[in-house]
């Protein structure tokens, strides 16, 4: 029992086990056996009466996700506060059986057992999440849907889809079809670095999701207790929505492409009437497809305002609403964005830009990506935060600073720097740590081409980043030899992940692919970052 990763609350191991082969049955309510069934497939566990091998029971004062799980000779059972609880019960069911229950199928000769003790648990924080971007590089559903099952594995619970930037727009819109006909797709994709002279593939890159696929998305991510975040960023990064709809951009009769490379571009939406109008009605679509969507991320970052204020019509409006710059336009056009959302029973999130620009709704979360201090004044202000910062959770950055990794954003971000992290540091004020919600790693995919490469950039850092969060972090010393076992696991599901003493042969960067370290630091990209959320025009891009 001292090989559960994230490491329970309280873990009472004794003497012996219980069998459970394939057939074993599981009772109790439906949608909590439901659960358990559905969070081991392995061994094939079959509903049962009230002699089952598995029973399950609700107790709603253990709290929301919290569950007991007690094994002895008579059978294991579970009291779960809710159905989240039950499904994460049967998680720790399966990490107490052999590594193969994590195949997707049961071997022969298995000895299907589990020891028998006692585990108590809750996480710390209550969002628990991955972002993944599939606007920079489109990833196909099926890399979606499996990235839900690990997500699900490791106990965490939101799916943050980074649907719309320019490098690609990837949601179908039967009201805009031009979005998903015109902006989900480039002609090729640059591979040069940073600093050198432009080279492209001239290779096509494209795809999009039907509504229909996000609505199996979000079904699929709901029955594993992972909730489907979307977002939409605006108003800039905006390049594909221009190159299928110029008319909502600021300058009449300016053409717009699909970016084919990466960095920012300074095309921005309008913020007149049209563009709202617009956006309205594309998250409403969104909206549908997902169906309940207690959060929509709507961005708010990176925004070069030039054109805004170089307009004579939007300066016009802006004066209209009363607003003194366009700092305070920005700020306003967002929190019209959120207002249309809570309208429909949805919490708009946005990174930390639209914080520092100003009135924000005061139920809207913040992304403080740009570091802690920008988090912590986010906080104080009243604001729910989950914590999101470059360092060390964007897993774009290259696990060493090493050419014989793949290419990174810069170097390095690696286990032990996850494992370290305190979403809610130990210097803030009591209300100020009471106000962060949680934290998530951030997939950023300019260099993440595939699927085999998005594990490698996922795991093992995510699995401290499960660690950190469900526990409420920093990991313990024990930490290292558990996720050695837990290594395993990722092993039998088929996870490609990177080795702790780094990349096999074959994953090895080479050619463009190759990281070039040293190229960008982090610890420089922090300092600049938080530089950057004290700017007056804070807005801005970067890098």
């Amino acid at each position: 029992m001292n090989r559960l990763l994230p490491r329970p609350r309280t873990v009472e191991s004794r003497p012996g086990s219980f069998a459970l082969p394939p057939g074993s049955a599981v009772a109790g309510p439906a949608a909590l056996a439901d659960a358990v069934r559905l969070a081991v497939p392995v061994p094939d566990l079959r509903p049962g009466g009230p002699d089952a091998a598995v029973r399950v029971e609700e107790d709603v004062l253990l709290g929301p996700e919290a569950y007991e799980l007690e094994i002895e000779d008579d059978g294991v059972r579970i009291r779960a506060g809710d159905r989240a609880g039950a499904f994460y019960a049967a998680q720790t069911l399966r990490q107490l059986l052999p590594v193969d229950a994590y195949r997707a199928a049961a071997l022969p000769g298995v000895s299907w057992a589990v020891p028998h003790g006692r585990v108590a648990d809750a996480p710390a924080f209550s969002w628990r999440g991955a972002h993944l971007d599939v606007a920079r590089n489109f990833l196909p559903k099926r890399e979606v849907l499996r990235l839900v099952d690990l997500l699900a594995v490791h106990k965490l619970n939101r799916l943050h889809l980074h649907l719309a930037d320019d490098q690609g727009w990837r949601v179908e819109s039967p009201a805009y079809p031009l979005l998903h006909e015109v902006g989900s797709h480039r002609p090729r994709t640059i591979v040069s670095h940073y600093g050198e002279e432009p080279a492209f593939d001239e290779v096509p890159h494209g795809g999009y999701y039907t509504l229909a696929d996000v609505a199996e998305i979000a079904a699929y991510a709901r029955a594993r207790a992972v909730t489907v975040v979307p977002e939409i960023d605006v108003p800039g990064h905006a390049s594909a929505i221009l190159a299928a709809y110029p008319e909502l951009g600021v300058r009449p009769g300016e053409r717009h492409r699909v970016l084919d490379r990466w960095g920012i571009s300074p095309a921005i939406l309008s913020p007149l009437p049209a563009a709202v109008d617009f956006l309205t009605t594309v998250f409403g679509e969104i909206a549908g497809a997902v169906g309940d969507v207690p959060y929509f991320h709507i961005g708010g970052d990176e925004c070069v305002l030039d054109d805004w204020a170089a307009s004579p019509e939007i300066s016009a409006y802006r004066a209209e609403l009363g607003l003194e710059t366009v700092g305070d336009l920005h700020a306003w056009f967002l929190r019209r964005l959120a207002d249309a959302l809570a309208e429909r029973g949805s919490r708009a999130v946005v990174w930390d830009e639209a914080f520092v620009s100003g009135r924000l709704r005061q139920d809207t979360i913040v992304m403080p990506w740009r570091g802690p201090q920008v988090g912590r004044r986010a906080a104080a202000a009243g604001h729910d935060v989950v914590a999101t910062p470059v360092f060390p959770l964007y897993f774009d950055y290259a696990e060493a600073a090493s050419p014989e990794e793949p290419a990174g954003l810069g170097d390095a971000v690696t286990v032990a720097d996850v494992a370290a992290f305190a979403p809610a540091p130990q210097d803030w004020t009591a209300g100020e740590r009471a106000r962060v919600i949680g934290a998530q790693f951030q997939l950023w995919s300019e260099r993440i081409p595939d699927g085999r490469t998005l594990d490698y950039r996922a795991w093992p850092r995510g699995c401290a980043a499960a660690e950190v969060v469900w526990t409420g972090g920093p990991a313990g010393e024990d930490f290292g030899p558990r996720l050695k076992d837990h290594l395993a696991r990722l092993d039998a599901f088929g996870v490609e992940y990177r080795p702790l003493d780094g990349p096999r042969p074959w994953q090895r960067g080479g050619g463009w692919r190759r990281h070039r370290p040293g190229a960008v630091v982090v610890g420089d990209v922090m300092r600049h970052l938080d530089e950057l959320t004290h700017a007056a025009d804070s807005t801005r891009p970067s890098m």
